[in-house]
């Protein structure tokens, strides 16, 4: 029993895996990204969108945590430097008719800008 008890304390340092302390790190991760949403002025919505794999209840209570904080310590929105990264828009094939007929009017458009 005593081998048993101590192959099992000693899980970390074999390098195997704990699902409690993976699950406790998910969270801790998703209220600091929600934390930071808040603090970025970003609303909930967004934060949800820009992190999706995050869980939604730890991302709500780390933004509604700090949003509270910055009430109560009269905190202003730290405006983010770098943009979030948008999808890519979908490629739109078009003929060679539609291109040369945009090409064309946009040509058209910067002679008149010109004007």
């Amino acid at each position: 029993a005593a081998v048993l008890l101590l192959m099992t304390t000693a899980c970390d340092r074999l390098g195997l895996a704990d699902p409690a302390k993976e699950a406790a790190q998910k969270e801790a991760d998703a209220k600091a990204t929600g934390s930071a949403c808040r603090h970025a002025g970003r609303a909930i919505e967004d934060c949800y969108a820009l992190n999706p794999d995050a869980a939604r209840a730890a991302v709500y209570a780390g933004w509604k945590e700090m949003n509270d904080y910055m009430r109560e310590n009269k905190i202003d929105n730290v405006k983010p430097e770098i943009a979030p990264n948008e999808p890519p828009l979908p490629k739109v094939e078009h003929s060679e008719e539609e291109s040369s007929a945009s090409a064309s009017a946009s040509a058209s458009a910067s002679a008149k800008s010109k004007k």
